[in-house]
């Protein structure tokens, strides 16, 4: 056991594994989805390991690949289901829960309703407590893109919880 915890890529993934996947439940909506952009982001740490282990903060490399691979995802879903003429299917969504509070779990499944855009800065900035410049670096977007998302992004997600605000208005 002492080689293992002397990998700096295995202490990594003890430290921010479960964080990283609560992070990403909130952008893909979806608990094995997110789990498996997280292990494809630590596959790829693998692959770059030297690189990996001189980084100052690889947590963050790690959020940006794993968000990177959603949206990947995401889009080659969205393919598929046009070219087949289907729609994606959230009758199993249900099935593999975190254990979250009903609270975040209606958060999360008022998320799933918004854009993709909208949604992966919500869940950043908020679910994962990211400042705006690094929601901004993650997403490879400017700062100004990342304030009008969480507004826009707030004002659609009080529409679809009713209009209650959840996340106040300040933080942009």
């Amino acid at each position: 056991m002492g080689v293992e915890s002397e990998d700096p890529i295995q202490r990594c993934f003890d430290a921010s594994y479960r964080r990283l996947v609560g992070q990403l439940y909130g952008v893909c909506g979806d608990l094995s989805e997110a789990e498996d952009v997280v292990a494809e982001a630590f596959a790829r740490a693998v692959s770059r390991r030297h690189a990996f282990e001189r980084m100052d903060n690889p947590e963050a490399w790690l959020r940006t690949v794993a968000v990177n691979v959603a949206r990947s995802r995401f889009r080659r879903r969205q393919l598929g289901e046009r070219l087949l003429g289907r729609t994606h299917r959230t009758d199993d969504a249900h099935a593999h829960r975190p254990p979250l509070s009903d609270d975040r779990l209606a958060l999360v499944a008022a998320l799933r309703a918004l854009p993709t855009t909208q949604r992966e800065t919500l869940a950043l900035h908020y679910l994962a407590d990211m400042p705006i410049n690094e929601v901004a670096a993650t997403l490879g977007v400017p700062v100004g893109t990342v304030k009008a998302r969480l507004s826009r992004g707030r004002t659609a997600l009080a529409a679809v919880l009713g209009g209650s605000e959840i996340f106040g208005g300040s933080h942009a």
